[in-house]
């Protein structure tokens, strides 16, 4: 085995620095790529990836938002996301299934262009550290709106779409923030940089639909899933921006950012200014799942 990590490219394994693209890439001029981020875990029986069929689902209904017809099966896709953990030798991982329009053509349409794909994976820990899934960020609500529903379809996972998020992030990062939350074209709450967004009122849990302009989280929906089975109402609904700051607790979800709370938001404490208790007993089932402590009910781990 080599010491250099391993990337499946195009259909076979092959050296991290080997895999490269043309700078006439159509993805690189126009963003026409689809990608999804999925997290392996290291349990007691060997690292498992999180939800791994719904992510595949999801990458191939993006991919048909955008008619970019992928050249390999689900099955390849999904054994691909396997190998880059084994292969590595990683356990908690963050995996990047990528599909994007190669060289050829510049016509905006691509037609002409190949639709290549690859995995990788990395090594990946708290994305918005790991203080801050004890103790909280501290975000602001962005002065960028999400895409109306008729102008970029947001339920697809496209890397174009992304230009909103690094918006968001680093407007947040320039005003000495963690991240922000954006609002949609309505006024409404919408969602993260890159997570959904939820807020605890007198005990019942709000979110925002997806007609609000968000990304259909995967693990949105495994929060919403687990607030159930632990007896918590879970309401989806249009927020106006102030409730953000009226809410006992918040809490974002995310592949990358799991369950993080929110300790304030514009410089506005959240309930105490620490991690509340529905938050915390989420954050216990959630993790639970991945030390052994939590049965896998839902059969959401594929063991590596």
């Amino acid at each position: 085995m080599t010491t250099e990590k391993q990337i499946w490219f195009k259909g076979q394994m092959i050296p991290w620095s080997q895999a490269n693209v043309h700078v006439m890439t159509h993805a690189l001029h126009y963003g026409s790529s689809i990608f999804e981020g999925i997290r392996s875990y290291p349990t007691k029986k060997g690292p498992a990836i999180f939800r791994l069929g719904l992510h595949m689902r999801r990458l191939w209904d993006s991919c048909k938002i955008y008619r970019m017809e992928i050249p390999f099966s689900v099955a390849e896709i999904t054994q691909a996301c396997k190998d880059v953990v084994r292969i590595n030798n990683y356990g908690n991982s963050y995996i990047r299934p990528l599909v994007w329009r190669g060289e050829g053509p510049l016509g905006l349409d691509g037609k002409a262009n190949p639709i290549e794909a690859m995995v990788a994976a990395v090594e990946w820990g708290a994305y918005l550290g790991p203080e801050g899934l004890k103790n909280g960020v501290d975000v602001m609500v962005s002065s960028w709106n999400r895409p109306a529903a008729n102008t970029i379809p947001t339920m697809a996972k496209a890397g174009g779409n992304y230009l909103s998020s690094n918006l968001i992030k680093n407007e947040a990062l320039r005003n000495g923030y963690t991240d922000g939350i954006a609002l949609d074209i309505n006024g409404n709450i919408a969602e993260g940089s890159g997570m959904n967004v939820f807020i605890v009122r007198d005990g019942v849990i709000y979110t925002p639909p997806t007609t609000s302009s968000i990304l259909p989280g995967i693990t949105r929906d495994s929060i919403m899933t687990i607030a159930k089975e632990l007896k918590m109402p879970v309401v989806e609904t249009n927020m106006q921006r102030e409730t953000l700051y009226l809410a006992d607790e918040i809490f974002f979800t995310g592949t990358a950012a799991e369950v993080t709370p929110v300790r304030s938001v514009d410089k506005v404490v959240i309930g105490t200014g620490m991690r509340g208790e529905l938050t915390e007993a989420i954050q216990e089932r959630f993790f639970g799942l991945f030390d052994g402590s939590v049965e896998d009910r839902h059969s959401w781990l594929d063991y590596v």
